[in-house]
């Protein structure tokens, strides 16, 4: 076959398996928006849940989901990022990186209901902080940690050594080159981490079952239970409660995601900008 047929019938392939993704995506999207956007109003949005979720609105859901995320996020930043930095910054390859190395892709391949169980025999019954916002939070930041150690590394190493050399040659300590130099350069690949951890904490399902509770009742501590929104339209789709409630929690879900998305990338490139 001709080289440049070839290239061609390669490039269309290409473009084809291209289009087909964002076809899909957008099918997804298109379809969960049309159903669910017309059941979004005020009340959905500030009232309970009431009669088993077939009536009110979500707004306890809307809480609970933000609580958990926050509470991963805030436990799972600093671990995976600091275990990052460890990697890249402080130690050369030896057994020991290669052992933190395989423990995270491990971690990653965990399915979530595993993640679920030790989530509840640990932090519900053996810490007895029952389910909780704070037991799903912390399960959650376990699941979250390996993505956010993988990305951050990643993004770390992306760094060039030039920038690092510069911060010595003129004086700087290892912890004045890594927060002044390696981090702003590193932000935005470690954003995206922290981002892809906040994806997966709002639309996870089974740990938060097992360890966070599916009460409907607005949550008032991080020791209250709750139910996040993935969970509610969970249930309601499984149990056939209210479709039409599942549409608009499921649409209510697709947008927040983006808004988090957006607002992440935002704030990444503002601070960016202003180092610069």
């Amino acid at each position: 076959m001709n080289p440049s047929t070839s290239q061609r019938i390669a490039k269309v392939v290409i473009w084809a398996a291209a289009l087909l993704v964002i076809a899909v995506l957008l099918a997804i999207l298109l379809f969960i928006l049309i159903k669910g956007v017309p059941q979004i109003n005020w009340q959905f949005l500030t009232q309970i849940p009431r009669n088993m979720g077939r009536d009110g609105g979500i707004s306890s859901t809307i809480v609970g989901t933000l609580l958990v995320t926050a509470v991963a996020v805030l436990v799972a930043t600093p671990f995976g990022v600091g275990t990052a930095f460890y990697l890249t910054e402080y130690t050369k390859e030896s057994r020991i990186t290669r052992i933190i190395r395989f423990s995270a892709e491990s971690l990653a391949g965990i399915p979530s209901i595993v993640f679920g169980l030790f989530g509840f025999i640990f932090f519900v019954m053996y810490l007895k902080l029952g389910w909780s916002i704070l037991s799903g939070g912390l399960t959650m930041a376990v699941m979250i940690l390996p993505t956010i150690i993988r990305t951050s590394e990643e993004a770390i190493r992306t760094v060039p050594a030039p920038f690092r050399d510069v911060s010595f040659s003129l004086g700087g300590t290892k912890w004045q080159t890594i927060v002044r130099a390696v981090f702003p350069s590193a932000l935005p690949g470690i954003a995206v981490g922290v981002i892809l951890g906040i994806g997966r904490c709002v639309a996870e399902t089974a740990a938060v079952i097992l360890t966070a509770g599916s009460a409907l009742r607005m949550p008032t501590s991080l020791f209250s239970p709750a139910r996040t929104m993935a969970v509610h339209f969970y249930i309601m789709a499984r149990e056939g409660i209210s479709i039409d409630k599942a549409y608009g929690t499921a649409a209510l879900l697709i947008i927040l995601i983006l808004i988090i998305n957006v607002g992440a990338n935002l704030l990444v490139n503002r601070f960016v900008a202003k180092g610069k």
